[in-house]
């Protein structure tokens, strides 16, 4: 047995069933042959973030694992790694490497030293008779503490040497949760009982710890509203009386009006990171903390109060806590928090429906977005979306009703993320409906991996939002777009994907999307991918609101 084969039983033995791959990386092999399946894509970045999505979708109790060949591949493979480090998503890269005589040797790429920073971890394997020791760090990292992708480097000649009789048994790794300090979490539960209008601001740690249904059983308990974050999107049931829906670079108007009113914010799950891509929260208003991770308290904003612990098991305490004081049925609506809520609500899609239900051509997005969730059961449904106008336009609207049902992403925002993570997703739910909706600008990013859902059998759907021209971006380079078109984009995609072996149409009329995606879900259940190319018109109103 070779270090290769070793390398595949082990994952075999971490629960591993499939890895994504390009190319030359004789590790690949080896898997297979353990029974761990191959999913070779047409480029890195698209494999790294299928791995991306399988380890989200599964919460991380199963591990999504890129590999690629040294030099060239790791330097491919950089930016989807970045992605998923930016939305602390556990992963597990492993690049070949250059013997050790090789290393560090210019003008060769060195994964180990370039991958550091955009990695939980980074280490690289120096003899067969370290990769038991070695697989053990980098699960213990992965399955431990702040979600993150770890890179450990298996270098050809430790692959090809010969294992020892005598190696190191292997010891598949733990995952170890700890709960708060109880005084943490009766200041918490006392200051949100004395505020007059306080939310609850939910992360996606709510959904790698799957706490849903005891963020749901607080909520209710203390009558308070919830928001989520865009990586959190999901772990609340949007169709819930306290839900506030989504805040991030676009959201909803409940949440815009419950912030500009709030006097506390519970934060569950969640970093409150300063970014783009989350919604700013009021900075004088009080604050409190629940994070697995210590070094997140006061990073951007100053908490009052903080408990550092598994979202799970700190909302089983918060709940218990809430009971010792309330009463076993806690307490009634606060402030007709739901009746505000449903007002709200009601007013913000008022607003909207005109949008969402245009018959103009060339078509809104928004009228794309409402034929499609009023054709899907968005409970057995997995959507994500690309970077930019179809990210900004489809968060406020689409209705995350179970978790894992939305992949909402941000922080670093690449284009062409969203197909890899759709067909990630597929992989990781074969039975679920999984659409990706992206721009033209995204397709000409990533667009030829439609051919790997071909030829692995994932069949997903993909809508093309295509208006011709980049959104917004006349603004950006005005003379470029005038004298130069710069911002002008062309292609029939539907065509490009009926050369690849998925099925393509091209809709130009909005009573033909509900049609169009009804024979999507038919083709799609035999495990043929789909793309649906909507002609739709440049629309750059966004909800933003407040932010």
């Amino acid at each position: 047995m070779n270090g290769d084969q070793l390398m595949a039983q082990i994952l075999k033995k971490e629960g591993i069933e499939w890895i994504s791959c390009f190319p030359a990386q004789t590790l690949i092999e080896a898997c297979s042959q353990e029974g761990i399946r191959p999913i070779l894509c047409r480029q890195e970045r698209a494999g790294v973030n299928m791995a991306d999505a399988y380890s989200r979708i599964n919460n991380g109790n199963k591990i999504g694992v890129f590999t690629m060949q040294h030099g060239p591949g790791s330097e491919n493979a950089f930016g989807g790694v970045a992605q998923a480090y930016a939305d602390n998503v556990p992963m597990l890269i492993i690049p070949g490497g250059y013997t050790e005589r090789r290393v560090g040797v210019h003008p060769n790429f060195d994964s180990v030293p370039n991958y550091q920073h955009i990695t939980k971890w980074a280490g690289r394997i120096n003899t067969v008779e370290r990769i038991p020791e070695m697989v053990s760090r980098a699960f213990t990292q992965i399955k431990n503490g702040r979600p993150g992708p770890v890179l450990l480097e298996l270098p050809g000649d430790v692959g090809k040497a010969e294992v020892p009789s005598d190696i190191e048994d292997y010891q598949v790794t733990r995952q170890f949760k700890t709960a708060a300090a109880s005084e943490d979490v009766r200041d918490i539960v006392t200051a949100l009982l004395k505020a007059q209008k306080p939310i609850i601001n939910a992360g996606q740690g709510i959904l790698y710890a799957e706490a849903s249904d005891e963020l749901i059983e607080f909520s209710e308990l203390v009558n308070v509203p919830v928001m989520t974050t865009l990586a959190g999107k999901s772990a609340y049931p949007e169709n819930h009386p306290l839900a506030l829906g989504t805040g991030g670079n676009t959201g909803t108007l409940m949440v815009d009006r419950f912030l500009q009113t709030t006097d506390f914010i519970l934060g569950i799950g969640t970093s409150f990171v300063i970014n783009n891509f989350t919604v700013p929260m009021p900075e004088k208003v009080i604050k409190a903390q629940v994070t697995n991770t210590p070094e997140d308290i006061n990073r951007d904003y100053r908490v009052q109060f903080g408990a550092v612990g598994d979202a799970k098991l700190v909302l089983r305490q918060l709940i218990e806590e809430a009971k010792s004081q309330l009463g076993e049925h806690g307490r009634a609506d606060v402030n007709g928090a739901k009746d505000e809520v449903a007002k709200i609500k009601a007013e913000f899609m008022n607003e909207w429906m005109p949008r969402l239900t245009s018959d103009e051509t060339p078509m809104s997005p928004y009228r794309v977005f409402h034929e499609v969730m009023n054709t899907v059961d968005p409970k057995n449904t997995i959507i994500t979306h690309d970077s930019g106008y179809p990210r900004n336009q489809l968060v406020p609207f689409w209705p995350a009703l179970t978790p894992r049902s939305y992949i909402g992403w941000g922080k670093s925002t690449q284009l062409g993320y969203g197909l890899g993570l759709a067909l990630g997703a597929k992989v990781a739910a074969p039975d679920k409906t999984v659409i990706n909706v992206m721009g033209d600008a995204a397709f000409g990013m990533a667009g030829l991996d439609l051919e790997t859902g071909v030829r692995s059998q994932l069949g997903t759907i993909t809508i093309v939002l295509n208006n011709g021209v980049m959104t917004h971006y006349t603004d950006h380079f005005p003379h470029a777009t005038e004298n130069w078109k710069s911002n002008e984009l062309g292609g029939i995609y539907s065509d490009t994907a009926t050369s690849l072996g998925a099925h393509g149409e091209r809709i130009t009329n909005p009573n033909e999307i509900k049609p169009a995606v009804e024979r999507a879900l038919e083709i799609t259940a035999s495990g043929q991918p789909v793309l649906l190319e909507m002609i739709t018109k440049e629309e750059e109103t966004i909800s933003t609101y407040g932010k």
